[in-house]
């Protein structure tokens, strides 16, 4: 395996960083206006649409747009080169899948606000309600959608653990900055794992029921945190949390590291917490 990535892969990836943390920013933005005044929570495409209203918003969103794309490139690159030393184990693996299926994501996202960009009411892309209607028309529909719900659950808790243990920080270069906003990242992670969670459950509760229409996005996730008790606070701490999140990819845009790249004088946040449980240890 080569120890080297094309050269252009680190300003690729720094580009699908800085777009992931614009979508955020909006979306979160958006979503603690929704706690404070009342409003309905935007899904991602909803969200971004109002950007179209702004002067530089048709350039955002192409800028944004080109920025998932980047992203995908990245995803694609970084897994079939395993520029992150995830191995060629089960684990590793699966690992890389996943940064398959996410890029992958990105891009159908990227796609959306193209269309956004191109004047598209929807931005061209189907909700979660419309392509878990054509899959539950497949043989084995319901089972297919339980299993595409149970694994972006799964996602969920792993943003979760991700964030709770700290494992964002293997990639992270030690600096002022990133010691500082290393609680904003944590916290970040864990409501983007509480996001995806909730849209998890819903696609699973959709396969059980065979009816679509319980399928939802960012945005049915949202709605359903305001409709619980004490909703409205519930809401307002995690469109703090997804703003944090954004924060999160913009620090990941400027201080990544690709660890199959990295020279031995890189320090990460990793190193140091764990030179420092040791010295505490000792």
């Amino acid at each position: 395996m080569s120890n080297t990535a094309p050269p252009w892969v680190v300003p690729v990836m720094r580009a699908g960083y800085a777009a992931r943390g614009a979508v955020y920013t909006v979306v979160g933005g958006l979503a603690l206006g929704a706690a404070f005044d009342g409003r309905e929570a935007e899904g991602t495409t909803s969200a971004l649409a109002e950007l179209r209203d702004e002067v530089w918003g048709i350039p955002m969103l192409w800028a944004i747009a080109l920025g998932l794309w980047a992203y995908t490139i990245w995803r694609l690159i970084d897994a079939a080169l395993d520029l992150e030393d995830y191995g060629a184990d089960a684990k590793g693996l699966i690992a890389r899948g996943g940064q398959i299926v996410t890029g992958l994501i990105h891009a159908t996202i990227g796609i959306s606000v193209a269309g956004l960009a191109l004047g598209q009411s929807s931005g061209g892309g189907d909700s979660a309600k419309d392509w878990t209607a054509k899959i539950m028309t497949l043989p084995y529909g319901p089972s297919l959608i339980i299993g595409v719900g149970l694994v972006t659950l799964c996602a969920g808790i792993f943003y979760i653990h991700k964030g709770l243990a700290g494992k964002y920080k293997r990639t992270l270069r030690v600096t002022p900055l990133t010691e500082r906003l290393d609680p904003a990242m944590k916290y970040g992670f864990v409501a983007q794992g509480v996001v995806i969670g909730i849209i998890g459950a819903l696609i699973v509760y959709a396969g059980f029921t065979t009816d679509p229409e319980q399928a939802g996005g960012v945005g049915e996730a949202l709605h359903q945190l305001r409709g619980v008790a004490y909703g409205r606070i519930l809401l307002g701490v995690v469109a703090l949390g997804l703003i944090a999140f954004a924060v999160e990819n913009f620090v990941e845009s400027v201080y990544r590291i690709i660890p199959r790249c990295a020279g031995p004088d890189i320090r990460t946040l990793a190193m140091q917490a764990k030179a420092k449980a040791q010295q505490a240890a000792s």
